[in-house]
């Protein structure tokens, strides 16, 4: 394929955004034809950036898909449990119960056919945030189809195309450590990091998206899964909770809003000082970039969000449900066993930790570098990716891996070749089954054996 990949973009938020952005740095490469999100301003923005017509943008992206197939593949970035849902129909559940756009309550729209089902079925090949979905049925069902229609799936797990944790994965392969004997793996969620998306935003409650180890950690899980290599895992136990931020710890004298708030200075989980302060110093990223669901961030419209949006909620008055600090345990064949710890109260943001220890030497990653420490000469070595992203190529966040995920897709399909991409439809599946075996565990309070005929 000469020219361009044409590109759908399903869901023009932060993430849809970004992915997006490969198409400004290499318009040779990729070009986005399309934009559907329920939210005039979002689609509307996304689609100035690409010069797309108004007849390419809808609020719904059923629309896109009753049309002819006019593009090669399909970005589907919609919330966690909309990966489920006509956004039409969100549309209209959300006027009719008075919320707003920023996902304040989302409906179970159980009975509507997926996104991903339905352009897998178009023909359209699939990049698709991760978590895949919010059921083991209807992950299930997501990668059967694509694999029956014979177009390529690629999940957004973009840890796995970040260099550096990439190289753990090479060393691990090339014997540098011997056998896995056991992978310790830590996620610091970050203490406003995790206020933001789990308390007062679109993950914190369970009913309306979906479980913490699956929205944040499905990424780690799969990461363990994949360092572990062919073992199969044969059983989980998992444990957790939600700490701190319930209606019991609301500070004397709260109010339910930061900004009326007479203890909000004393607070560090403050609404004032993650969103107002940093628009004060002229930070327009993530994570003021996402409270405001109509207008480009300011002090007004930021102000505004927070006198009447989800974000500017106190963190001890919010309707979150989901846990904070969790751990799983895994037992792979051949005795390999793993241990990862999720934890909101972090003063790093998202930097993972891990240590392998393995049967020759031990492999230690500080979020930035992979030291290996071999047994038998006793002379540590240190190991960073090689990072190529363009420096023009602007994305916040997982930054190389973003880049590296979305080039790998568009590689794959323009050259009809799934060997670039590093998370297929199976190797995912499997990984995203470990999480719901996690959560079984924990809320049954016992030790899963993989495979239950009872998993739900």
């Amino acid at each position: 394929m000469t020219s361009p990949v044409r590109v759908i973009v399903v869901g023009a938020g932060n993430r849809g955004e970004n992915y997006s952005n490969f198409a400004s740095v290499h318009p040779e490469r990729m070009k986005v034809v399309a934009v559907a999100d329920p939210r005039k301003f979002a689609r509307t923005k996304l689609g100035k950036q690409h010069n797309i017509g108004g007849e390419n943008l809808f609020e719904d992206w059923k629309f896109v898909v009753e049309r002819e197939k006019f593009a090669d593949a399909v970005i589907i970035c919609t919330p966690d449990r909309l990966h489920k849902v006509s956004m039409q129909e969100l549309s209209i559940a959300f006027f009719q119960v008075k919320i707003s756009l920023l996902f304040e309550s989302i409906p179970d729209f159980d009975v509507f056919q997926e996104p991903a089902v339905a352009f897998a079925k178009k023909g359209y090949h699939i990049l698709l945030e991760k978590p895949m979905a919010t059921t083991v049925e209807d992950c299930k069902l997501i990668v059967q189809t694509c694999i029956q229609s014979g177009v390529m799936l690629s999940v957004g797990h973009v840890l796995r195309y970040d260099p550096t944790i990439h190289k753990i994965k090479e060393l691990i392969d090339a014997g540098a450590i011997g056998d896995v004997i056991h992978i310790q793996h830590l996620e610091p969620v970050g203490f406003y990091h995790f206020a933001h998306s789990f308390v007062r935003g679109n993950w914190r409650n369970e009913a309306e998206s979906s479980f913490s180890l699956l929205a944040k950690s499905c990424h780690d899980i799969d990461l363990i899964h994949h360092w572990a290599g062919a073992r199969r895992c044969l059983k989980v136990s998992s444990f957790g909770s939600l700490s701190l931020f319930t209606t019991e710890n609301k500070p004397a004298g709260a109010a339910d809003r930061c900004l009326d708030c007479p203890v909000e200075k004393d607070c560090p989980y403050s609404a004032c000082k993650i969103y107002l302060d940093s628009i004060k110093q002229g930070h327009t990223g993530w994570p003021v970039s996402v409270i405001c669901a109509n207008s480009h961030p300011n002090l007004e419209s930021v102000t505004e969000a927070l006198r009447t949006g989800p974000y500017g909620r106190c963190v001890y008055a919010c309707d979150n449900d989901v846990c904070s600090n969790q751990i799983v345990n895994l037992e792979f064949e051949g005795g390999v066993t793993a241990a990862f710890t999720m934890v909101a109260f972090t003063e790093e943001i998202c930097q993972r930790k891990t240590t392998i220890y393995g049967s020759k030497g031990e492999l230690s990653y500080d979020g930035h570098q992979v030291r290996v420490f071999d047994f038998l000469t006793e002379m540590s070595t240190r190991h960073v990716g090689q990072d190529d992203i363009p420096k023009k190529f602007g994305m916040s966040g997982h930054a190389a891996g973003d880049y590296n995920l979305i080039r790998a897709f568009i590689s794959a399909v323009a050259n009809g070749d799934p060997s670039h991409i590093r998370s297929g439809p199976e190797e995912t599946l499997m990984s995203h089954l470990l999480v719901f075996e996690a959560e079984r565990s924990r809320l049954q309070s016992r030790v899963v054996y993989c495979g239950e005929t009872n998993q739900k």
